[in-house]
């Protein structure tokens, strides 16, 4: 098989298996609490029901171990809520329809549109349907087997919420950290670009080259906020959130300074993209904003690197670096030919600066 063809096939299994697989695998700790939490909600419905299968209590253990506690509570409550209407649905359907083939269908039917007129999720629409064929398929047609699958339920999902909570409970705020860190330093050596840009004429591959490098912060960024928000949620209810919210309290200071920094980044590299000009780097105004870009991209990793300090606690002999922005860059009169670019920059720099120094938050 050629190259070319094999990067086609390596491709096209990429499509594929994409659709169903994850780029990270999940904690191994959280499929083993899941799985215990299924194996004791098994044995815990038992000892209360023990002519049954306990299936419901340990699918509900199943489905409630999620990626947070606060999550775990949110499945673990609607799925309690979906087995009751779908108990309800199963009894009812049993009652109109006896033991008809057409039980399933009517099921199915009547549970999506309880569903609708509920305005439930749907999860929690399909939770009714699939609670209601269960109910069904395993025989039960009386309410006091319908109310024991409810209680066997509530029981799994108790269970799941508690294995969740108690045994290392799920926290997110270390990887978060990191790319909150990696973003900031991202940023720095954008500017850092912007300054070569200034410094030494470029051709347009370079240009196209810096431009694109910058809207990629677009997108981190973005994920940099999906990462605080699953950060944020992981500690709500989370018996380990004390130690860890202090952490997390910083990094989201420090993410709201640097995006709208991300952003002045990403217009000014298109700004220079859009006017550049190679005389540019001879313009006496353009060396003297050159070095304060500098400056901005200095003191922006340092912001980066004292949060990372910060969070590993550590202590270093000498003293911490001093930031190099002092005095605002000013220009008295801009050239006629590269006012717009030059002023459109300087605009973009003094947020930056004031972002960095904090004299806008």
């Amino acid at each position: 098989m050629s190259e070319s063809s094999a990067a086609r096939w390596k491709r096209a299994e990429q499509r594929v298996t994409g659709r169903f697989t994850t780029a990270e695998r999940p904690p191994a700790l959280q499929l083993a609490k899941a799985g215990g939490a299924a194996v004791l909600s098994w044995f815990v419905c038992l000892l209360f029901f023990p002519g049954s299968l306990p299936m419901f209590g340990a699918i509900a253990a199943l489905i409630v171990v999620q990626e947070s506690v606060d999550q775990s509570l949110t499945k673990g409550i609607e799925r309690v809520v979906g087995v009751l209407f779908g108990v309800s649905v199963a009894l009812g359907a049993g009652a109109l329809f006896g033991t008809s083939s057409w039980l399933f269908i009517a099921a199915i039917l009547v549970s999506m549109g309880v569903g609708w007129l509920l305005r439930m999720s749907a999860t929690s629409t399909n939770q009714i349907a699939i609670s209601a064929m269960l109910m069904i398929a395993l025989g039960g047609s009386e309410i006091g087997y319908g109310v024991e699958r409810l209680v066997e339920t509530a029981i799994g999902a108790a269970i799941g919420v508690a294995v969740n909570a108690i045994i290392a409970a799920p926290v997110r705020t270390g990887a978060m950290h990191d790319e909150i860190i990696s973003l900031t330093e991202n940023a720095a050596r954008a500017l850092d670009r912007l300054a070569d840009a200034l410094e030494t004429p470029r051709d347009d591959a370079w240009l196209e080259d810096m431009l694109e490098s910058a809207r990629e912060l677009h997108e981190e960024r973005a994920a940099v906020h999906a990462a605080l928000r699953r950060a944020r949620e992981s500690l709500r209810l989370n018996p380990r959130s004390r130690r860890h919210m202090r952490q997390l309290l910083e990094d989201d200071a420090l993410f709201q300074r640097v995006q709208p920094i991300v952003t002045q980044v990403i217009g000014m590299s298109r700004a220079l993209y859009d006017l550049y000009d190679a005389e540019l780097v001879e313009d006496p105004s353009v060396i003297g904003m050159r070095r304060e870009i500098r400056r901005a991209a200095h003191d922006l990793a340092l912001l980066g690197t004292a949060a990372a300090d910060a969070a590993s606690a550590t202590e270093t002999s000498t003293a911490p670096e001093p930031p190099a922005l002092t005095a605002p860059y000013t220009i008295p009169r801009p050239p006629p030919r590269h006012w717009v670019l030059i002023g459109s920059l300087m605009e973009d720099l003094r947020r930056v600066r004031g972002r960095i120094t904090g004299e806008l938050d």
